[in-house]
């Protein structure tokens, strides 16, 4: 495999990671978002990643082992809605509860955490392929 080739690799994690990091904090940010432009409270976010091929010069065995990766779709999540008793919340209904966002805190920061270790990571490898570029370069001083 190239330079190249394992730079596209890394870019493209670190491309979809930063993709999951910033639904992330939309999620944390709206996570007591009782009223939205659409109706109703904010929905969660979730993100998938899928696999990209790549066109490289592998012979036919390797071709497919050999992926970067890309986010599938930003979807709303199926979760259930919170209802919370405060009649005195301007969303309440008429028995004074309110629709809270499907959003868990502790399950957001998990995911940012995790998301987190996974472009550092990658930064870590890019790193590592472009320390091996120079060495190479040197080798043929």
């Amino acid at each position: 495999m190239d330079f190249f080739t394992a730079f596209k690799i890394t870019g493209s994690g670190l491309a979809a990671q930063r993709k999951k990091m910033d639904v992330i904090t939309g999620n944390i940010a709206n996570a007591s978002t009782t009223s939205t432009p659409e109706g109703g409270p904010y929905k969660r976010k979730v993100i998938s990643f899928a696999a990209d091929p790549l066109k490289t010069g592998f012979d036919r065995q390797l071709k497919d082992a050999v992926n970067a990766v890309k986010v599938g779709q930003v979807a709303e999540a199926t979760d259930d809605f919170k209802k919370v008793f405060d009649p005195s919340h301007p969303d309440a209904d008429a028995d004074g509860f309110v629709t809270m966002p499907n959003v868990n805190l502790m399950l957001e920061m998990t995911e940012l955490i995790t998301a987190s270790r996974a472009y550092e990571a990658n930064a870590t490898a890019f790193d590592a392929i472009k320390n091996m570029a120079l060495k190479a370069i040197d080798i043929g001083k």
